[in-house]
């Protein structure tokens, strides 16, 4: 699939707190719990508990989202597909970054394990 200009800027403009809700639910649904989803979320971009729940209440963007991420220097481990993108195949960095992390809520969901997530060894 084709990632066109449009994709990208809906990607940027879209805001956290908006998605959140969603990876809390499917992630919940699927037996895991909101802790494990944010141990997830601070191995990718750094961000402790108290710094993401900050981000939220103000609503930040995904570009302002990943501008203040710390990315994890194991990152581009994260390969696969995730909603019809190959993802080691994406070249615009914030998508790629976003999609980073919609893999990481998918495969917790699935039920893997947290080393093999966390992408450890």
């Amino acid at each position: 699939m084709n990632i066109t200009p449009e994709h990208n800027e809906r990607m940027a403009k879209m805001t956290f707190a908006s998605v959140y809700p969603h990876y809390v639910t499917k992630v919940e649904s699927k037996g895991r719990t909101k802790d494990e989803l944010h141990q997830v979320i601070e191995w990718l971009t750094g961000f402790d508990y108290n710094k993401l729940q900050d981000l939220i209440d103000k609503k930040v963007s995904f570009e302002t989202f990943f501008q203040h991420a710390t990315l994890n220097p194991n990152a581009h481990l994260i390969t696969g597909v995730i909603c019809g993108y190959r993802i080691e195949e994406i070249d615009n960095p914030l998508t790629q970054q976003v999609r980073y992390l919609d893999k990481l809520v998918d495969e917790l969901a699935k039920g893997r394990k947290m080393e093999k997530i966390l992408r450890v060894g």
